[in-house]
């Protein structure tokens, strides 16, 4: 067996919420065949260019909603599991260091890496293998490598698992080139917007919100909608971890799920609330 996962992040912080990485594991064997039905399924829609959250407009509303719900297919088929990970601005974490302040992208990149997706959780068949591909990591390429080496450690975690990273297999790629990539961009675009307001943002001078933000609302709530299909109406709440349905298991075994990572150490600012 061997796996691929496809890793995207927002760097941006939000009034609310900040630090959203979002990543698609699927079987290695499966990827072809999700790119093929993506790409046809873009030709269709004639989407002949990269699809991304901050292209989203009224005019492309519906063909945007169509290809979520085909990506969304794939987690009912079990073929992709979805995470999500961010932080909430209002648990400030206590006691850090200058160098873990200015590495916090990456070491919240490593813990969603080793954590979010029960790797340990479970038994793996014999000799399985996993490969990481980034969309362009922010940083300057000697950072980016040790980054790379960094994530590769996790597999002392998972090897006895039977579950190996590959080390060539941790590597940059185009988002314009990956349409997993793209879908995911969607998905992790969405829940930023929601969960910092922005979905009640007014241009400013004007007293209405623009078509853009409410095209934008009506494709997150779409989006939620195909969540809740997986889990038969469960009330996902996208602002918190999602409940553990299946014990700690169901971090391998879910299609979908959100971690909001809280520090060990921090401090409640009542202040950076909605």
């Amino acid at each position: 067996m061997e796996y691929t996962l496809w890793c995207d992040e927002s760097a941006k912080f939000g009034d609310y919420y900040s630090n959203f990485y979002g990543g698609a594991l699927v079987k290695s064997n499966d990827s072809q065949h999700i790119c093929n039905i993506l790409r046809d399924k873009k030709n269709s829609l004639n989407f002949h260019n990269e699809v991304k959250w901050n292209r989203v407009t009224e005019n492309y509303l519906e063909k945007y909603k169509d290809l979520i719900s085909v990506f969304f297919s794939f987690m009912e088929q079990d073929m992709i599991k979805i995470r999500i990970m961010f932080t909430q601005n209002a648990l400030v974490p206590n006691g850090l260091t200058k160098e873990q302040r200015e590495q916090t992208f990456f070491i919240l990149y490593y813990h969603f890496l080793k954590f979010a997706f029960g790797f340990t959780k479970v038994q793996h068949p014999e000799n399985s293998k996993l490969k990481i591909l980034f969309d362009w990591l922010p940083d300057k390429k000697e950072k980016n490598e040790a980054f790379k080496n960094f994530v590769y450690n996790i597999k002392t975690f998972t090897e006895p698992h039977n579950l190996t990273i590959l080390r060539d297999g941790i590597g940059e790629v185009d988002s314009k080139k990956h349409d997993i990539l793209q879908c995911l961009d969607i998905v992790l675009g969405a829940m930023f917007f929601r969960l910092n307001n922005l979905h009640r943002a007014i241009p400013e001078g004007q007293r209405r919100r623009g078509r853009r933000t409410i095209a934008k609302e009506s494709l997150y709530k779409h989006i939620l909608h195909e969540i809740k299909k997986l889990y038969g109406g469960y009330n996902f709440n996208i602002g918190d971890s999602t409940g553990m349905l299946h014990g700690d298991y169901s971090a391998w075994s879910m299609p979908f799920r959100h971690w909001k990572f809280v520090p060990t150490n921090h401090t409640f600012d009542p202040t950076k609330t909605k």
